[in-house]
């Protein structure tokens, strides 16, 4: 390809060399490049790739695109400099493969919680809906019905776009992307055309990377106001924020709700752990999910689903055939009476939330044990927060280990109890082995209570001094049994 049609898109400040030259791939790793690659010379929080660039050049990269010139520049080799090397990777990234976002209607769900339920279950219901369909999701991704592994919530910008030309040879019509602060941050969307967005709700999360939770609010609204106006923005109106998500937005604007008028208005008329019976903008349906957490999604999937141009009643048909996302709310019930719950709940808001809804369906009927833990290398000051939520809303909490990468489990372990005084200490334990604090919370459960198992629901490792190990809370649940 002709390196000057990858910058079409693009913002020069400068350009030294031939830019007519034909290039033979794109790569941000310097490890990667090849004879004839160009190499975007991206700035992360671990590495500079400026520092790579004489490297780039030996192994054969033809062409830099650079915030800053080097010092040295070779003879035969084109520079092109850009303010911000992320956000040109991603528009070099989505040339290179032939626009593909342009080519099928692409939706993204962004928030601290509720992405992956709303983006999953976009994607079960126009495919059941008989489209074929694409899914961007921290579970896994997904090319209509094949499965491709999940490394991150978004992937990068050279990631996304070959999977969304993907979809599009594919046939897929329509791709559903769970957005993060991250991706947004990074500009790792930067040069795709989204014809939708979605708002779920913002709480305390990732700030051992955005550093403020301002700083995090910013990321998630920078993706509103880079839609266009023939995109349609739907935000959540009952968090406090969701507003502030259309502020600046040139989208066409929506709302939806369980609480305030809304384009899209839910309530909860039944519940219980089997699902719900829901009236959706004056229609009932009955679903197979659980709490008003759940119901709010639902509401979001129903409105985004009719702003795309579906029927309503269909659609309404097609919620009370889903089912919730694996780990998210998955229930096993146990054959002495009690029930288990695995939810990937790992904010202090999600814990409330998932807490909240057990407790209501409960009512004092039955008793809640929590087993909760906190990831190691990330946002410390969330640690005694989960630590109070699991012991405010529990008849017993078990502290104990998630994901604890290069830190001592020990140590996340104290900052936990840390935010407890004495009364809460006497209502929970700390047990390190989390195989061992899920078959405690089942011993001690008895007919009628509820084991909660929350922060890591789908996934089925363990982070433990940078080593990955297998270790799935469904299966641990089941051998309990």
């Amino acid at each position: 390809m002709i390196l000057i049609d990858l910058l079409q898109n693009i913002i020069l400040k400068g350009t030294i060399g031939d830019t007519g030259i034909s290039v033979t791939d794109i790569q941000f790793d310097s490890r990667k490049i090849g004879q004839g690659s160009v190499f975007v010379a991206t700035r992360g929080t671990a590495t500079d790739g400026h520092d790579f660039i004489s490297m780039a050049i030996e192994k054969g990269a033809k062409a830099i695109v650079c915030e800053e010139y080097p010092t040295e520049k070779i003879d035969g080799i084109t520079y092109i400099l850009v303010e911000n090397s992320s956000d040109a990777l991603g528009k070099i990234a989505s040339a290179w493969y032939g626009f593909p976002s342009g080519k099928l209607i692409l939706v993204g769900v962004t928030g601290t919680n509720g992405k992956t339920t709303i983006a999953t279950l976009l994607y079960q219901m126009f495919r059941q809906l008989g489209y074929k369909t694409g899914l961007f999701s921290t579970v896994c991704n997904y090319v209509d019905d094949v499965a491709v592994e999940a490394t991150h919530t978004t992937p990068d910008s050279l990631a996304l776009n070959e999977l969304l030309a993907r979809m599009v040879e594919a046939g897929c019509k329509y791709a559903f992307m769970e957005v993060s602060s991250h991706s947004v941050e990074q500009r790792r969307i930067a040069g795709l055309e989204f014809d939708g967005g979605i708002f779920t709700n913002i709480t305390r999360d990732h700030i051992d990377y955005h550093l403020t939770f301002e700083n995090y609010l910013k990321a998630k609204k920078r993706f509103f106001d880079d839609l266009s106006p023939e995109a349609f923005a739907l935000t959540n109106v009952d968090d406090k924020n969701g507003l502030v998500m259309l502020q600046n937005t040139k989208a066409q604007k929506y709302t939806y709700s369980l609480r305030s008028m809304a384009d899209f208005k839910t309530k909860i008329l039944e519940h219980g752990f089997d699902g719900m019976l829901l009236d959706m903008n004056n229609r009932e349906v009955n679903v197979s999910f659980v709490g008003k957490f759940n119901a709010s999604n639902l509401s979001a999937v129903f409105g985004a689903a009719v702003l795309l141009g579906q029927d309503e009643l269909e659609v309404l048909r097609i919620i009370s055939s889903l089912h919730s996302v694996s780990g998210r709310f998955e229930t096993f019930r146990a054959p002495s009476g009690y029930t288990a719950i695995v939810d990937y709940a790992h904010t202090p808001d999600a814990l409330n939330n998932v807490i909240g809804a057990i407790n209501q369906i409960l009512q004092g009927n039955g008793r809640l044990i929590t087993v909760v833990g906190c990831g190691g290398n990330r946002d410390k000051g969330k640690r005694p927060m989960m630590a109070r939520e699991a012991v405010d809303g529990s008849w017993k909490a078990i502290l104990t280990s998630d994901n604890p990468r290069f830190e001592e489990p020990q140590d996340i372990l104290n900052d936990m109890l840390a935010g407890l005084d004495v009364t809460q200490k006497n209502k929970s334990l700390a047990i390190v082995d989390r195989r061992e604090a899920i078959k405690t919370a089942c011993a001690i459960a008895q007919a009628g209570d509820v084991v909660l198992i929350a922060g890591k629901g789908h996934e089925d490792y363990q982070i433990i001094q940078g080593v990955k190990y297998h270790f799935d809370d469904r299966e641990e649940v089941q051998a309990c049994f």
